[in-house]
């Protein structure tokens, strides 16, 4: 939460000399090198049958959605601070998406809170609309429900492998795309790599996109999507709090109350309970045990020991997967 509470605020120095398109696709295509030469150094083994569709979904969230239309909503003219309260939605996105696809329960409780927590940053944004969304706030919204379909599925995914991995390949996945279009970017926007453009770019391609997630998807495997996802109410503050100190943007009375709004929301979620729905007990058919990763440890008796939890949902996956 902490590394993408920069993102806008480095987002904002990369549009003073980058095209918006350069800085969304550009991003992931240079990741992609830092996630090809992780993969290779420790011999990662290639996903397999359902894990791609899971990859592709990611990729489409957090490679492509998020950072290509959040930039744009910048560009056209959002301020860092405000878009930070319009994306204090992606939790309560998440959670829903975290429910229909994770299989997880959370308490009346948890969507009495992720609600008000939605309601404080809709009302922000048509305060500072005059009662409608700008075209600013609609690309927002765009950008926050394609992070969450993105963090939905990477964190269920990364309940089987390391979240740097899912991460990587995802990464990986889309550079067949991000590659040529930024090679072509390069060559058609005439860029100026001004000092903040190179800090701004480097910023949002070496954390934002990659190392960020490292952490992230590791946190929403192991908390639980829903509930981890919860957290990140508390990023717009953060973001706040950047876009003052390195921007100077103002921060008036109406981003203050909409952000204290979300932050006595995450206070409250993470008060309620998360249950997974119970998954239906199987037995692992011969052949299709564990798998072993490069140092010979088997990966469930590696992550199942240490995510006790998750035990009988590995066990009937694997069982759906044969």
């Amino acid at each position: 939460m902490l590394i993408f509470s920069f993102t806008l605020p480095g987002t904002e120095y990369g549009l003073e000399g980058l095209d918006p398109y350069l800085i969304g696709v550009g991003r992931s295509a240079a990741a992609a090198v830092l996630a090809a030469a992780a993969l290779l150094s420790v011999r990662a083994r290639r996903p397999r049958g359902r894990e791609w569709g899971a990859l592709a979904v990611a990729a489409a969230g957090v490679v492509f959605g998020f950072p290509v239309l959040s930039t744009l909503a910048l560009d056209q003219g959002a301020s860092s601070a405000h878009s930070a309260v319009v994306v204090g939605l992606l939790p309560a996105a998440t959670a829903v998406l975290g429910v229909l696809r994770a299989g997880e329960r959370p308490s009346r409780a948890f969507w009495l809170a992720s609600a008000a927590g939605a309601a404080c940053v809709t009302g922000f944004a048509l305060v500072r609309g005059a009662g409608r969304f700008s075209a600013a706030d609609l690309l927002l919204f765009g950008a926050l429900l394609a992070a969450a379909a993105g963090y939905a599925e990477g964190g269920r995914l990364a309940r089987d492998m390391p979240g740097w991995r899912v991460i990587s390949w995802a990464l990986l996945l889309a550079a067949p795309i991000t590659v040529p279009v930024t090679g072509w970017l390069l060559a058609t926007t005439h860029p100026h790599w001004t000092g903040h453009a190179v800090l701004g770019f480097g910023y949002v391609t070496v954390l934002s996109a990659y190392l960020g997630f490292f952490a992230w998807y590791e946190g929403l495997a192991r908390a639980g999507i829903a509930r981890a996802s919860q957290v990140q109410l508390a990023q717009p503050v953060m973001t706040l709090a950047w876009s003052w100190l390195l921007l100077g943007e103002p921060i008036d009375a109406v981003t203050v109350l909409g952000a204290a709004g979300v932050l006595v929301c995450v206070a409250l979620t993470q008060r309620t309970r998360v249950r997974r729905a119970p998954a239906a007990p199987a037995a692992v058919p011969a052949g299709t045990g564990p798998r072993a990763d490069v140092t010979g440890m088997s990966t469930m008796d590696g992550r199942a020991s240490q995510y006790g939890d998750h035990r009988g949902a590995f066990h009937g996956r694997q069982a759906d997967r044969s």
